[in-house]
């Protein structure tokens, strides 16, 4: 499997955002072909050492880092990757890796 971690950090309005993402940019990455699972973060985000720069966390499965690429070129994936100008000003970190239980 792989995954795609979205760290969205914390914008100055958090209703704003919220409301965005769950009525917009939500549905716009559920249809994101090749996507078997969409994980978020509830409630606040913390670090080890406490507070942390993160307002929410996505995390996105795939079956595999071209299945990711694959989806990101997609025409679905281009429009959510466009929408985030829409509603996170304060930036957005992407990781995406292969995994595997252990």
């Amino acid at each position: 499997m792989a995954k795609l971690v979205a760290l969205y950090k914390k914008p100055q309005d958090t209703a704003a955002f919220d409301r965005h993402y769950s009525s917009i940019h939500l549905p716009l990455a559920r249809k994101i072909p090749n996507l078997l699972s969409y994980e978020i973060s509830t409630g606040a985000v913390a670090s080890a050492a406490g507070d942390s720069p993160y307002h929410l966390v996505a995390i996105l499965e795939f079956e595999s880092l071209e299945s990711i690429q694959q989806a990101l070129g997609s025409p679905e994936g281009q429009a959510t990757a466009a929408d985030l100008s829409n509603f996170a000003q304060a930036g957005v970190e992407m990781l995406m890796f292969d995994s595997k239980e252990v």
